[in-house]
C-alpha cells in the first residue's frame, strides 16, 4: 500500500473471494447480476453539483429493503448500466439477506462532479447553498435516494473501511433521519497525531510517497480511470533510495512529484499542527451523534489503527448516550473484509477470525435497519493476542485495567514498582543517532512496506549499538494488558531536535505454540506496539520548541491500546531508538522546518535515557488481574 487504502481497495477486490470463504450458500460468478438490478444516477447535491452513484436493487420486489452504502475517494464502478460488481457490501451475508446496495464516489472524485478536498473539513454551520462538506453530501444522497428509489423501507447504513471510513464517520455530525447505522471501519481521522500522514508530528514517508504517487493525480474533469501515476519508480531497496533521495525536499525533483502533487504539497507546506490539520480532525465533529455505531479496526493496521480507537473514544466521550461500539481484532489495514483470516506473520489464532467478525457485522447491521429479533452488540469486543481469545467488556478501555508503570533500570532491567521512581539510580544510557546511519524499521531488504513489521523479531534491532533494550526478569505468572499505553521517557540530547520510539516487545523463551517461524525461536522479541513523537512537540503541536543541547526534557506521550497477554516464563521488553527509517523520515535532528532543509542540517547527536529517582523513565501499561 501505502498510506490508507490501496489495502482498502485491495480487500474490496477480494470481496467475491469473501463471498466464496465466509458465507455457507454458494455464490457463483453471476450471482449479483442474477440477484440484482443495477441503476446509475448522477444525484444533485444543494449546491448543483451531481455525485456519480451506483445502485443496486433487488430483483425480489416481494418486500421492502434498507439501503446500505459506501461513499469512496476510490471508483464507484465498473460503469456502465451492464457491468455489475462481483460481490455487494461488506460481507457475503449482507449479500444474500438483500439490502438496496449503494456506491457512490464521493465529490471531486472520477464520475463525480466538484473539486477534491483531502479529507473535506467540516462544517459546523451552514447558511447558504454553496456551504458543503461531506455531511450534507450524505445527507442529500439520502434524501434523493428514499423519494427516487422503489421499494426501500426509509433506512439507511453506511460503512467503509479507510478513506471510505472516514466518508462513513462524515456522515455523522447532523445526520439524516434516516440514517441509523454506521460502520467506520479503520476510519483515516486525524492525520497528524496518528493515522496515515504523520504520528504524533513525526511524517511517514514511506506510506505517503507511495500513496500520493498514485492518488493525487489531477483531474480536470470527471473520468473513470486516472490513467496511471505521477511518476515512475521502480523501488527495490526502499531503504537505500530514500537515503540516497536525501532531505525530504528532493521529492519534489523533476523525477518525483515536481510539485505536481496537490496533497503532498499541502503536507510538506504544514508541519505542525495548524489550522490545516485541526481543520480536517473529523473527531472534533462527532458531538450528539444519532445513528447506532459500529467502529471497527486492527491491531496490527500500519495506517489506521489510531483512527479506529479515536473515533470510538471521540463518541463516547462527546455523545453520551450514543449506541457506540468496537470491535478490534489482529488484521492488518482492512484484514477484516476477506473470506479468511487465521495468521498474520509468525503468529496462528486457531481460527478464522473473519467468519466470527461477519456475523457480528450482519447482525449490526441487520438489527438496526431491518428490525431483527437479534440482540444488539457487546460495547467491546476485542481479540486478545498472547491468549488468542475473544473478550467482550462494558466500556472500552476496560473498566477494570489500572496503571502499571515498568521503570527503566540501570543495566537494561525492566520492572514495576509500588515506590514509583523512588530509589532509582544509575547514570544515564546513551547512544549516538546518525541521520547517515538510521535504524531501518524492518531486517532485510523490502522494495515497499512490508506489514509484517509490526509483529517482527527485534533482535536485528537490537544488536544496533543505536538501540537501548531494556527487559524484565522471566515473569513468574501471566501479565494480561489491555488498555491505553503510554510513554514517558525524561532524555536529553546535543543536538536541538530528536525523534523518539519506544517499542513494547514480548521475548519469548523457547519454542512458543503460535509462533511458526523458519529461524529459532527461542528468545525471538516480538513486537507488540512502537510509536514514534517528534520531540520538538512534547509541549505543544501548534507551537514546536527546540531541545537545549544537554538539558534533561521530559517526553510523555499516549500510544494506541493493546489486548495482550505476557505469559509466564516470557519477558517483557522495552527498546528505545530515535530512528524508523524509511517509514519515518529522518529527523536531521536540528530545529529546521525538515520539509525544506538541506543535507547540511542532518547531524548526529548524541541521545541519553535517564532513569533515576529525578527522572523515571518508563512505560505506563493496564494490567488486568
Amino acid at each position: 500500500m501505502m498510506k490508507a487504502f490501496r489495502i482498502g481497495v485491495l480487500a474490496a477486490l477480494l470481496l467475491p473471494m469473501a463471498c466464496h470463504a465466509q458465507d455457507r450458500r454458494p455464490v457463483y460468478h453471476n450471482y449479483v447480476k442474477e440477484n440484482y438490478d443495477k441503476q446509475e444516477a448522477y444525484i444533485p447535491m444543494r449546491d448543483g453539483k451531481k455525485l456519480y452513484t451506483a445502485i443496486y436493487i433487488p430483483k425480489d420486489q416481494g418486500q421492502s429493503y434498507p439501503f446500505l452504502m459506501e461513499r469512496t475517494p476510490y471508483s464507484a464502478g465498473p460503469y456502465g448500466d451492464t457491468l455489475y460488481k462481483g460481490g455487494l457490501g461488506p460481507n457475503a451475508d449482507l449479500l444474500h439477506g438483500k439490502y438496496i446496495f449503494v456506491y457512490q464516489d464521493v465529490r471531486g472524485r472520477y464520475m463525480s462532479e466538484g473539486d477534491f478536498q483531502e479529507m473535506t473539513p467540516g462544517k459546523e454551520v451552514k447558511t447558504t447553498a454553496s456551504d458543503v462538506d461531506e455531511s450534507s453530501d450524505t445527507w442529500d444522497t439520502i434524501d434523493w435516494l428514499l423519494k427516487n428509489i422503489r421499494n426501500n423501507n426509509g433506512r439507511v447504513g453506511i460503512w467503509g473501511i479507510s478513506y471510505p471510513g472516514f466518508y462513513a464517520s462524515a456522515s455523522l455530525p447532523n445526520a439524516h433521519p434516516a440514517l441509523k447505522a454506521v460502520s467506520p471501519q479503520a476510519p483515516v481521522t486525524d492525520e497528524f497525531i496518528g493515522d496515515d500522514a504523520n504520528h504524533n508530528g513525526a511524517f511517514f514517508l514511506l506510506d505517503n510517497f507511495d500513496f500520493d504517487n498514485f492518488f493525487d493525480i489531477k483531474r480536470p474533469v470527471p473520468v473513470k480511470n486516472y490513467g496511471g501515476n505521477i511518476f515512475r519508480v521502480d523501488i527495490s531497496d526502499a531503504y537505500k533510495f530514500f537515503m540516497d533521495l536525501g532531505p525530504l525536499k528532493n521529492s519534489n525533483d523533476t523525477e518525483y512529484f515536481n510539485n505536481k502533487g496537490k496533497i503532498w504539497n499541502e503536507y510538506l507546506e504544514h508541519s505542525t499542527y495548524d489550522s490545516y490539520w485541526q481543520a480536517r480532525n473529523i473527531r472534533t465533529h462527532l458531538k450528539n451523534i444519532k445513528p447506532a455505531v459500529l467502529v471497527v479496526g486492527g491491531w496490527f493496521d500500519a495506517e489506521d489503527m489510531f483512527g479506529a480507537l479515536r473515533t470510538y473514544e471521540a463518541i463516547e466521550k462527546q455523545s453520551p448516550g450514543n449506541d457506540n461500539h468496537i470491535i478490534m481484532g489482529p488484521w492488518t489495514h482492512g484484514g477484516w473484509a476477506g473470506g479468511m483470516w487465521q495468521r498474520f506473520g509468525p503468529l496462528d489464532f486457531g481460527q478464522n477470525l473473519n467468519a466470527y467478525y461477519h456475523q457480528l457485522e450482519t447482525k449490526f447491521f441487520n438489527h438496526y435497519l431491518k428490525d431483527s429479533a437479534m440482540d444488539a452488540l457487546p460495547e467491546a469486543t476485542v481479540f486478545e493476542t498472547g491468549s488468542n481469545q475473544w473478550k467482550t467488556y462494558d466500556s472500552w478501555p476496560p473498566a477494570q485495567a489500572k496503571p502499571l508503570k515498568f521503570y527503566l533500570r540501570a543495566g537494561g532491567g525492566l520492572s514495576a514498582g509500588a515506590g514509583g521512581g523512588k530509589g532509582m539510580t544509575g547514570k544515564p544510557d546513551e547512544y549516538v543517532s546518525d541521520p547517515a546511519n538510521p535504524v531501518p524499521y524492518i531486517d532485510g531488504v523490502r522494495g515497499g512496506r512490508d506489514n509484517n513489521y509490526i509483529v517482527t523479531d527485534q533482535r536485528f534491532a537490537g544488536r544496533r549499538p543505536d538501540v537501548l533494550s531494556y527487559q524484565t526478569d522471566t515473569l513468574t505468572q501471566d501479565i494480561n494488558i489491555t488498555g491505553r499505553l503510554k510513554a514517558d521517557i525524561f532524555l536529553s540530547s546535543t543536538g536541538t531536535d530528536a525523534d523518539l520510539v519506544v517499542k513494547l516487545i514480548d521475548v519469548l523463551p523457547g519454542n512458543e505454540p503460535g509462533i511458526t517461524v523458519t529461524q529459532e525461536t527461542a528468545g525471538y522479541q516480538r513486537l507488540v506496539r512502537a510509536e514514534v513523537f517528534r520531540c520538538k512537540f512534547r509541549n505543544s503541536y501548534e507551537k514546536p520548541e527546540p531541545l537545549v543541547p544537554g538539558k534533561v526534557a521530559e517526553v510523555s506521550f499516549d500510544m494506541n491500546e493493546i489486548a495482550h497477554v505476557f505469559k509466564k516464563g516470557h519477558r517483557i521488553m522495552v527498546q528505545i531508538q530515535s530512528s524508523w527509517f524509511p517509514l519515518v523520515d529522518m529527523n536531521p535532528q536540528t530545529f529546521v522546518n525538515i520539509p525544506t532543509c538541506g543535507k547540511e542540517d542532518f547531524k548526529k547527536a548524541t541521545i541519553r535515557i535517564y532513569h533515576d529517582g529525578a527522572h523515571p523513565s518508563g512505560i505506563v501499561l493496564p494490567e488486568v488481574r
